[in-house]
């Protein structure tokens, strides 16, 4: 990934990484919130949103291909037994953190200071993975991702995308949706919507770029492009920050040193998942979902499977513990 930092496609990059920070923060973006729907309500409003953003990217990504606008495509990964447990890791640390890197990211939007932890636990994982365990170098796929392998699915995805852009024309809204006219919460579909579309312009304009990946980096000491990746991490935050406080969303909460722990051993918990995998839910969502890599989706069903256990147990312990 190499940046030029004065360059015009930098700067629309960083607009890019802002307003998908922006639509993280106004829909609440989150894997955890996610999961807790499913358990508590028996809906899936927002995991198919989640996983709908990984459509959106798969639709932008096989036009581009089309259109000989697409550069290097990232690698995929072998399935190991490392990716299991790296997705368990990184369900268990979004379930410790309360938000995964996503929904840390839309909690910082609104004012809940303590989620600066996690992207530093995160950080203090990725450097610490060697002396906790030492997991064999993830094996790189040979062949090329099926997705841009066939030029023919560029069709259904183009209708489905005319079909999400145009419902709102017809009146079809969700009780969720019906709050985007006030401009202050958006339903999941639409942020995933603009975090999809977002991120592919992102990856047109610099290449694959995901927040977890920059951390990853600054804790590898990989100096290329390094400054450029932490500009677009600022920017991310921004944008969250100015969802929140446009939205008046933004509120002003007291710091306790349990929040802070619990956020940098959550964000630990997911730097070690990440490194293990390789990618956390961000990279998984927008890059390796969107390619049909199977380590993607296998890590990603693992961590929703570990956050629901960790939930269901949670219900179920604390109800006991309370009656003692």
């Amino acid at each position: 990934m190499e940046i030029v930092l004065s360059s015009l496609a930098f700067v629309a990059a960083a607009l890019c990484a802002g307003v998908m920070g922006y639509a993280i923060q106004r829909g609440g973006t989150c894997t955890v919130a996610a999961v807790e729907e499913v358990i508590d309500k028996r809906r899936f409003n927002r995991l198919v949103a989640l996983a709908e953003a990984s459509l959106w990217v798969a639709g932008g990504l096989v036009l581009a291909q089309s259109l000989h606008l697409l550069g290097t495509t990232p690698a995929g990964y072998t399935v190991t037994q490392w990716t299991v447990v790296g997705g368990a890791l990184l369900g268990l640390g979004a379930y410790v953190n309360r938000a995964c890197v996503f929904g840390a990211i839309a909690r910082f939007g609104s004012g809940e200071w303590a989620y600066v932890a996690t992207p530093i636990g995160f950080y203090v994982g990725c450097v610490s993975v060697g002396i906790v365990f030492t997991p064999p170098a993830p094996l790189k796929l040979a062949e090329g991702s099926p997705v841009l392998q066939a030029s023919w699915a560029a069709l259904p995805l183009v209708v489905f995308a005319a079909w999400r852009l145009m419902r709102p024309l017809f009146g079809v809204r969700s009780v969720a949706s019906a709050k985007d006219v006030a401009g202050r919460v958006w339903s999941p579909h639409a942020a995933t919507t603009v975090i999809g579309i977002a991120f592919v312009f992102m990856l047109l304009l610099v290449g694959s770029w995901a927040y977890t990946e920059a951390l990853a980096d600054l804790a590898r000491g990989m100096s290329m492009s390094l400054v450029a990746k932490i500009v677009l991490l600022l920017a991310l935050f921004l944008g969250a920050l100015w969802g929140g406080w446009t939205a008046g969303r933004f509120r002003r909460t007291r710091i306790s040193t349990a929040q802070l722990l619990r956020c940098f051993a959550g964000g630990v918990l997911m730097g070690w998942g990440s490194l293990l995998i390789p990618g956390a839910n961000d990279g998984l969502i927008l890059i390796g979902m969107p390619l049909l890599w199977p380590y993607a989706w296998l890590a990603f069903l693992t961590m929703c499977v570990s956050i629901g256990a960790a939930l269901l147990a949670q219900k179920a312990l604390v109800p006991r513990l309370a009656s003692h």
